[in-house]
């Protein structure tokens, strides 16, 4: 089946990944992004969410290897690059101990010239329990060879 036939179809769902504590704090240090809501327990038990909550970069950094894992080789590339987001939106806040998955739809597919394909998917990164996804974003992938 031609890629360009599942324009507007879901490509699939990626399993589940738990926003531990441990990876929130990974985060913080790597990022050197150490607010209180992400990595002060006590704080963040009396704060708004009762618990602490993952970076919203943390989450979208998760679509990369979720999108991967969802995608894999259907598109007909060895290699496929990061091309960019062209729309982002952080919705639900992650807390503690959820989990997370990627929700794919292939959006469009626009040939580039020189074997090369620019591919638009819609990703929702959904939260389990949760009716709200924790972010959605039009990610972009430049196919090459």
């Amino acid at each position: 089946m031609e890629i360009t036939a599942l324009i507007g179809s879901e490509l699939g769902v990626s399993r589940w990944i738990e926003m531990s504590q441990e990876r929130i704090d990974s985060f913080a240090e790597c990022t050197e992004d150490r607010q209180w809501i992400h990595v002060d327990r006590e704080r963040a038990a009396r704060g708004p969410f009762g618990t602490t909550i993952a970076h919203g970069y943390l989450t979208l950094s998760l679509v990369a290897g979720t999108l991967a894992e969802v995608v894999g080789d259907r598109l007909g590339s060895a290699m496929v690059l990061n091309y960019g987001i062209d729309r982002l939106r952080f919705i639900t806040p992650v807390r503690s101990g959820a989990r997370v998955r990627n929700r794919v739809v292939l959006q469009s597919v626009e040939p580039k010239g020189a074997g090369k394909v620019l591919y638009s998917m819609a990703c929702t990164m959904e939260i389990e329990g949760d009716d709200a996804p924790a972010l959605v974003a039009t990610v972009l992938g430049l196919a090459a060879g």
